[in-house]
């Protein structure tokens, strides 16, 4: 599929050109009254969708995985009660029948889910004939194929209220978040489906220190303190919304609960967003861009050269027979590279990633010469 067949999420009272578009709630739904208290405090600041995690998919056994269909009366008395519009997380076939009965108003499909393609084209199928708006979490790995081919799915199945929803990507190197956000995915997703909305969960992202590991209850974040900073940059790269877990008592929530935040809290963080939606370019700006231009045909200029030279050295190691990989060089080139990049004002690892694949490329245009 090419492309997705896509129309407004039409989200019944919410105006979709007016960002963010928030959804706000508990990790999970623990107990009636919880439910309810969250959903009233939330309603009172003005929030018009609220979401509660009905089915919990936990990484090991033993954790708490949700009430399950027994929760679904409260989102129905949360509509009735508040005029919210209500959401939850499904991840089988009879999750979405019971979802749908219950009269929720939207679904998404979580990361471990859209992981797996059977699983997916079980929940498409099941979508089939239904008209309601969908969202699909990226994958836990960072696999943007993967992550459109469940939206391809979905999409397939007839529905064209579709959104995406950035919550970071697991990684060994965990840093400063739970999740690595790794932007430039949703950022390719943006600009290869530019109508599709993406929404950044603000609490996916957790932070280590050196004793423990805390987690900001918006997965990226996994901390309550970077939920601000996740939600602005967010908006700063033009995400269409934000999902924020919310609890009238965090530090009592059965799941998740350093990275949930009091409604009021979260209302304190939204108003103090700057939203900038400026898209007009000046003669300075232009006059910039220019410059990028002239700078990036430098560099092809320069890649080019170097890709010369690299061509001219396969030819050496095939007449002397050198193996094409010289662990060696390579490794003395990462290092000196990134330690100049670091003096340059440029981060290490960055520059590391550069000529890795510089040196990639390298590689195959040598191989191509050896083996003819």
């Amino acid at each position: 599929m090419d492309d997705l067949r896509l129309t407004s999420l039409n989200l019944p009272g919410i105006n979709e050109n007016k960002r963010p578009l928030v959804i706000a709630g508990p990790c999970s739904a623990e107990t009636e009254e919880q439910v309810m208290t969250t959903a009233r405090q939330l309603a009172e600041k003005g929030f018009k969708i609220f979401r509660a995690g009905v089915w919990k998919p936990r990484t090991k056994p033993g954790g708490f995985e949700g009430m399950g269909e027994a929760a679904l009366p409260w989102l129905q008395r949360v509509k009735e009660e508040t005029g919210m519009l209500v959401s939850t997380e499904v991840a089988m076939p009879k999750h979405v029948e019971a979802s749908l009965k219950a009269g929720v108003d939207l679904l998404w499909v979580g990361a471990r889910t859209t992981a797996n393609p059977f699983a997916m084209q079980e929940l498409a199928d099941s979508l089939k004939g239904v008209d309601i708006p969908v969202l699909v979490k990226n994958p836990v790995n960072p696999d943007i194929e993967l992550w459109i081919g469940a939206l391809e799915r979905i999409n397939g199945a007839g529905i064209t209220r579709l959104g995406a929803i950035h919550r970071g990507f697991s990684s060994i190197d965990q840093k400063i978040y739970r999740n690595a956000p790794m932007w430039h995915i949703p950022i390719e997703l943006h600009r290869r489906f530019p109508n599709l909305p993406v929404i950044c969960v603000s609490s996916l992202v957790s932070s280590r220190s050196l004793t423990s590991m805390l987690y900001f209850r918006s997965h990226i974040g996994g901390r309550r303190d970077l939920i601000a900073p996740l939600c602005q940059q967010a908006m700063d790269m033009g995400f269409s919304g934000l999902i924020v877990e919310s609890h009238c008592n965090p530090d009592c929530a059965w799941s998740d609960a350093k990275q949930q935040v009091m409604p009021d809290v979260l209302d304190f963080i939204l108003d103090r967003l700057v939203i900038r939606e400026n898209v007009e370019m000046t003669e300075s700006l232009s006059a910039l861009r220019k410059q990028i231009d002239a700078l990036d045909n430098d560099l092809m200029d320069l890649l080019t050269r170097r890709m010369r030279v690299s061509r001219e050295i396969a030819t050496y190691k095939k007449e002397h027979d050198m193996a094409v990989v010289q662990t060696g060089r390579y490794s003395e080139i990462l290092d000196k590279r990134g330690a100049q990049g670091v003096l340059c004002g440029m981060d290490a690892e960055f520059v590391k990633k550069i000529y890795e694949a510089i040196h990639e490329e390298s590689v195959r245009q040598q191989m191509d010469i050896i083996n003819k």
